[in-house]
C-alpha cells in the first residue's frame, strides 16, 4: 500500500513561497488599509495607537495565508 501523508497546517501555511506572498501582500494591501483607516491622526500629527496599525498589516497576512492553505488542500483532495 501506498500511503502517502498529508501536510498539516504548518507545512502548508510555510511550503511553497506562501509566508513571501502573504509579506508582500500585507504590506500592500496593509499600508493601504492603514492610510484609509489612520491617515487623518498621522496627518494631523495626532497620537496614533501602534497596535491598530499592527492589526491592519496582520489581517491581510492571515487571510493571504489562509486562503492559500485552502488553495493546497483542495488541490490535494
Amino acid at each position: 500500500m501506498n500511503q502517502t501523508a498529508t501536510p498539516d497546517f504548518f507545512e502548508l501555511a510555510f511550503s511553497d513561497g506562501t509566508p513571501q506572498k502573504a509579506v508582500m501582500t500585507a504590506l500592500v494591501v496593509g499600508t493601504i488599509l492603514a492610510i484609509i483607516n489612520h491617515g487623518d491622526f498621522i496627518l494631523k500629527g495626532e497620537s496614533i495607537n501602534f497596535f491598530k496599525i499592527l492589526l491592519t498589516y496582520c489581517v491581510p497576512y492571515c487571510v493571504t495565508t489562509w486562503g492559500a492553505i485552502h488553495g493546497k488542500r483542495v488541490k490535494l483532495s
